[in-house]
């Protein structure tokens, strides 16, 4: 076996990983109901959901594909247009849609549906965030696990395995509480190793900063702005604005994997505030990883790597490898597995909140004291775990930028959802037949536009498609299938 760390940086990541581990269990305490389990208690502070939300979103795909966009010969910082347009969602989130979660006792995104329109669009909107985050996810899982197989050599499937079942202890022992706040403590060392690695290409470039401005200007990487209209380009202002807007509304907005944290809030007000400031965390972090990509261009340019790059996705994880010092390798793989972690253990809880709130408790007449339901739930967050895991393993023969294909599956499936969002904040009329029909023909529209006419119309632009389908069939059809009380709004014991 080839290991390409040697023996102090394997035990730093070693100790990273099993002391998430011990963190996590320890900070999450005992669970004694589901708001424990699933909402931290209701007692998390507003700073810590901005943290949360951020590391959240920051994933492995993050931390190595956006650095891999701007290394590339015509990489630049292009993909800033995105942001922009997140920081417009979110505070379209703040006015519209998050009042909605904030109207009694609710557990799952999706639970809105139930009231407004019946059981059966909570379950397909539940049912679509969980197949869509699990797909997306294990994809998420498997670019961590290509960096794991060269720091130690073992075959991939391997690296899928360790690094999922780390997470999924973790997750299942804490609870909401252990996510949020290990979330936090990743944030600063994935952004404490992304700092790091810039200073250190920084300092082994002959002229420093002013070699990097140089190459930058060269190579017109500070090109941000692109006002061109055309659909098929996915990093242009116009995507990036609008798209990035919807795409935002729908991620903040119309998924559980994000809802949750506000759930776990003291009130309203500081659910607001820490999601009203993660946009602009969320634009600087982008900015730090593009300008990274920039470094890295920088300095293989200067000093050519032994054999091509297959992928752009991997050109920072060989650089952590190859050129960093002993010590400070094993704490920047640390952060590599510090934004995968938060993610997956996010995607794990959130996964396991909508499956038991959307469909165990309403589809089961038997009343559970609160001690089963956190071990079920605990169930659930297992096989959810080994799900990703089977994803993970199988996502080997992807070929294209993961980030891309990750950011395709959240416009496919948030925007459908955001859809029907739209339709019970902003029409009366529209009835659960309406909203059902609408949310099939927003997915018949969207699947062909991504996959029959691929390449025509970008991914920024799949979650505007989606929601606005949605929402135009649903108040077209709803005068033909008028709004009346919801037939199957199940109580929830």
């Amino acid at each position: 076996m080839n290991i390409a760390i040697g023996n102090i940086d394997l035990i730093i990541l070693g100790l990273y990983l099993a002391g998430v581990v011990w963190f996590g269990s320890w900070v999450g305490g005992k669970q004694k109901d589901l708001s424990d389990y699933l909402l931290g208690g209701k007692t998390l502070p507003w700073w810590a959901i901005l943290g949360s939300i951020v590391a959240t979103e920051t994933s492995t795909v993050t931390f190595l594909s956006v650095p891999g966009i701007a290394y590339q010969p015509d990489g630049n910082l292009q993909f800033l247009q995105l942001p922009l347009g997140y920081i417009v969602g979110r505070f379209l989130v703040i006015l519209f849609l998050l009042p909605l979660y904030f109207r009694g006792e609710i557990f799952s995104a999706y639970e809105v549906f139930k009231k407004r329109f019946g059981g059966k669009t909570e379950r397909l909107a539940s049912l679509t965030f969980i197949v869509m985050r699990t797909l997306a996810d294990g994809l998420r899982l498997y670019l961590t696990a290509l960096v794991l197989e060269k720091v130690v050599g073992i075959p991939l499937s391997a690296c899928v395995v360790v690094i999922g079942i780390g997470t999924i202890i973790y997750t299942c022992l804490g609870g909401m509480k252990s996510v949020v706040w290990n979330d936090c403590l990743q944030f600063v060392i994935y952004i404490a190793g992304a700092l790091f690695a810039f200073y250190i290409i920084l300092e082994a470039l002959p002229g420093g900063w002013t070699d990097y401005q140089q190459f930058a200007v060269a190579n017109h990487k500070w090109t941000m702005f692109d006002f061109q209209w055309d659909l098929s380009q996915t990093y242009t202002f116009w995507a990036g604005l609008v798209g990035g807007m919807f795409l935002s509304m729908a991620t903040h907005g119309a998924d559980q994997l994000m809802i949750q944290r506000y759930l776990g809030a003291r009130n309203q007000r500081d659910a607001a505030r820490a999601l009203g400031f993660s946009g602009f965390v969320v634009f600087l972090q982008f900015a730090l990883f593009l300008l990274l990509g920039i470094g890295l261009a920088a300095f293989y340019q200067s000093f050519p790597p032994a054999t091509p790059f297959e992928k752009p996705d991997e050109v920072f994880a060989t650089f952590i490898i190859d050129n960093l010092p002993k010590g400070i390798k094993g704490l920047t793989l640390a952060a590599v597995f510090a934004a995968a972690m938060s993610t997956l253990s996010s995607s794990l809880s959130s996964t396991t909140s909508a499956l038991v709130n959307d469909f165990y408790l309403p589809l089961t007449s038997k009343k559970k004291q609160q001690s089963e339901l956190v071990a079920l739930s605990r169930v659930f967050t297992v096989l959810f775990g080994l799900a990703q895991i089977f994803v993970g393993i199988a996502s080997q023969s992807i070929e294209s930028s993961v980030v891309g294909n990750v950011l395709a599956i959240a416009g496919i499936s948030t925007g459908l959802i955001l859809g029907i969002f739209f339709l019970a904040t902003f029409s009366q009329r529209a009835s659960q037949a309406s909203a059902l029909l609408g949310f099939l023909v927003g997915l018949a529209t969207v699947l062909y536009v991504a996959f029959i006419i691929k390449g025509t119309v970008a991914w920024p632009w799949y979650t505007l498609i989606g929601a606005t389908t949605v929402f135009v069939v649903g108040i077209a059809t709803s005068r033909f299938f008028p709004a009346t009380e919801p037939a199957d709004s199940e109580t929830t014991e």
